[in-house]
This record gives C-alpha cells, structure tokens and sequence, in this order.
C-alpha cells in the first residue's frame, strides 16, 4: 500500500460527492500530519504551531459543520501504530459527521471555508481524508440488535435512551 498525504482532494475525488444523491450519513476520518511551525501564505509572521493554526480553523469550522446538520465526533492524538506499518505517523485523528455526501459537498466548497482554510493550510504538512458509512459489523443486515447495544453514528436513538451530556 502506497500512502500519501495531501492538503486539498482532486478534482476527481471531490466531485462525484456533489453529485452524489446517495441517502445517509456518512463520517470522515482525517489523518493530520501538523508542520512543527504554522506556515501562513499570506505573509504572515506569527510564531505558532501547525497544530495552534489548525485549531484556529477548526474553531471557524466547528460552527459551519453544526450550522448543516453535521457534528464532530471525535478528535484524539495519535500515539502509537499497533498494526502495521508506515513511514512516519499522523499527529491527529478526527472524525466528523456529515448528513450526507452532498452537505460535505457544498461545505468543502463553500466561499467561507475557502476563507477560513488559511489556518487550514498554514496547520497542516498533510493529511489523509476518508469518507466511510455507518455500519454496524457486529450485526448483519436483518439481524435483531440487542437492547442497548452500539449504534452507528447519526442512527436514530430509541426514544428516551440519549445520553446527558
């Protein structure tokens, strides 16, 4: 397997999500690799991190993402590889929730995420971007679940069973 990591999909890979009237949620798993100094194309000279300048887009992010439906679901940083192997590890794992291919879409897209991605850029050295479904591999299609087990992200919740937060 050969890995490589990019700031912006391609053409080709982005797209078909416009495109795409496929029902459902789906969940994007980002790999981030951070710069050790944040690296502004705009000329700017502020001595932060790559990990602080994409932060400061992820708060601009945040509210655009919930603003359509989605959420974040997950953030951690990575600290070991337990299977397999690969050259150097990411710094980062993120996973966010779209209501569909075509919400992320139009947000991928969008004149204020084109705007707010100076943070984006200046952050980050690379990343991985994967586009999953919600699926349940404890239990095939048709299967009876058993009360109270896990449920794929952005599946309904029976009523009552939300968790405080």
């Amino acid at each position: 397997m050969h890995v490589v990591n990019h700031l912006y999909p391609t053409f080709e890979q982005l797209m078909p999500l416009g495109q795409d009237s496929t029902a459902g949620a789906i969940a994007m798993v980002n790999l981030l690799k951070f710069r050790d100094q944040a690296l502004y194309q705009d000329g700017r000279t502020e001595a932060i991190s790559g990990r602080d300048a994409y932060m400061r887009y992820i708060a601009l992010m945040q509210p655009i993402v919930e603003g359509a439906g989605g959420r974040f679901l997950f953030s951690g940083d990575v600290r070991a590889l337990v299977i397999g192997e690969v050259g150097e590890l990411w710094d980062a794992v993120g996973i966010a929730e779209y209501p569909s291919r075509a919400v992320f879409h139009r947000i991928a897209t969008s004149p204020e995420v084109q705007r707010i991605g100076v943070h984006r850029e200046a952050g980050l050295a690379g990343q991985l971007l994967i586009l999953t479904l919600a699926q349940d591999l404890t239990h095939p299609p048709g299967s009876e679940r058993p009360p109270g087990s896990a449920r794929p992200p952005g599946s309904a919740r029976p009523p009552g069973s939300e968790h405080p937060r």
